[in-house]
């Protein structure tokens, strides 16, 4: 039985025993009260006073609960096939429990409202040329359309070719508030929604095996010490930088990356731009942009080979570099080409300005509704119970972290990034923005201030391209 299930549980229990005692004052009723009444109250205080209040915070409680449902709603749609466009499949599958009670809901609703809901996948190489097209036309391509972010705040929401549907997303069970309240946002409507309740997990992936054999601190103290930050990240992968055969050539490194921009921004909570300004200003930013640059100028980093963006991975396959900056969605290709190494996560190290451990997306996408859709609300209806399930899992993504990381300080690590998701939006501004540009001059050693001053203006023109025209 899921939590929520368990908390609901104890709320009607608490219900129901109030209801029966009717005033009672014996000591089992009395012991259900801890939730609201102090240790001294629940010695002194043995009138019904106590067993009123139990009564009525059960009772909030299993109110609260059910607030955020909608109602059950009794229409008919004709036959009418539904299309949900992505960039994959979204077929609801049968591979864990949660998703077989989310297909088992949908058959349901098929029969009972009289509809076929289609899911349509279209290669990602085309999709946006093809989608964004589909909206200009008036003629969207499906009913409920996955889109990027980059290219739908405020490129299409401005024009209005998106129904806002934030009025519809207030069950917390299933949408995600964060993505249509926050992330998807545009004055002041929401038009992204998504059932998904994880984040996108970037971090810092690291060879166990090679950091013991190397003789090093275990990495996961300096998580547990509070002492994770910039330096600390630094000094570990020069200690890594070894020649181990005294041949006098280094033979291990530290970090596979050859670029920290986008992870320094993310771990010092800033950002090249901020809604409609350049953001380059910002301590916070100018903080970000002088740590990636010194990684690189100070030569903390293994040396490029001249590869493509493939390279640090590849570095970090070959078993003699310790720490990548990657994705979890790598975890899989990389225990299966490095079978004999113990693959460790870490958080991306907290920067000074920075409150907690952060992952970062920079590519949001959300599912949405064209304007002109008919029966939005009734979509939104059919997608919220299709996915309002009891789950199974404790967390969003538990089947996978446990199926990938046999160590609990890992999947921590994980769970915490993931609870704490930055959104960089400068990918929205390219390639006006001259972002490679912009990383290729700060890497290359330009002074920091020079590269602010210089880009501000190429920055600010870019995002008033996107936000004025």
């Amino acid at each position: 039985m899921s939590k929520k299930m368990l908390m609901l549980t104890a709320a009607m229990m608490l219900v129901l025993s109030a209801c029966g005692s009717s005033g009672s004052k014996d000591a089992d009723t009395k012991g259900t009260d801890t939730a609201s009444q102090t240790t001294t109250d629940q010695a002194t205080n043995t009138d019904a006073t106590g067993d009123d209040a139990a009564a009525d915070d059960g009772a909030d409680a299993a109110a609260d609960d059910a607030a955020y449902k909608t109602p059950d709603m009794d229409f008919d749609l004709g036959g009418r096939t539904i299309k949900v466009v992505s960039w994959w499949d979204m077929t609801p599958g049968e591979d864990n429990p949660d998703n077989i009670q989310k297909k088992k809901n949908l058959e349901e609703l098929e029969k009972k409202h009289n509809f076929k809901m289609e899911f349509v996948p279209i290669d990602f190489g085309e999709y946006q040329q093809k989608v964004t097209a589909s909206l200009l036309s008036g003629q969207p391509i499906g009913d409920i359309v996955r889109l990027g972010k980059t290219y739908t705040v405020p490129t299409l929401t401005k024009q209005d070719l998106l129904q806002p549907v934030d009025e519809y997303t207030k069950n917390a069970n299933v949408f995600n508030q964060k993505m249509t309240n926050e992330l998807y946002t545009y004055n002041g409507r929401g038009y992204g929604f998504t059932e998904d309740q994880g984040a996108l997990i970037q971090g810092i992936f690291y060879n166990r095996k090679l950091m013991n054999e190397l003789g090093l601190k275990p990495m996961q103290d300096y998580v547990k010490e509070g002492n994770w930050n910039w330096d600390t990240f630094v000094q570990v992968a020069k200690e890594a930088n070894k020649d181990t055969n005294n041949d006098g050539k280094l033979d291990t490194w530290g970090l596979a990356n050859n670029s920290l921009l986008d992870q320094a921004l993310m771990s010092n909570e800033a950002s090249l731009t901020k809604e409609d300004k350049q953001n380059l200003d910002d301590p916070k930013t100018i903080e970000a942009l002088t740590f990636a640059q010194k990684v690189i100028v100070d030569k903390v980093n293994r040396p490029t080979e001249g590869g493509d963006w493939t390279e640090p991975g590849q570095f970090f396959r070959q078993g003699n570099t310790l720490m990548y900056a990657g994705a979890m969605y790598e975890i899989g290709g990389l225990k299966t080409d490095m079978p004999d190494s113990d693959i460790g996560f870490v958080p991306f190290p907290k920067g000074p300005s920075a409150s907690t451990f952060h992952s970062y997306e920079p590519a949001l996408q959300a599912l949405t509704i064209p304007k002109g859709v008919k029966d939005p609300d009734k979509l939104m209806y059919i997608w919220e119970k299709m996915n309002d399930i009891d789950s199974v899992y404790d967390y969003p993504g538990q089947s996978s972290l446990e199926t990938n990381f046999s160590n609990e300080d890992d999947i921590e690590n994980a769970k915490l990034v993931q609870s704490n998701l930055s959104v960089l939006d400068h990918n929205t501004f390219m390639p006006d923005l001259k972002y490679y540009d912009f990383a290729g001059e700060l890497n290359g050693g330009t002074s920091v201030s020079t590269v602010i001053e210089k880009y501000k203006p190429v920055f600010q023109s870019a995002i008033d391209k996107v936000y004025k025209k």
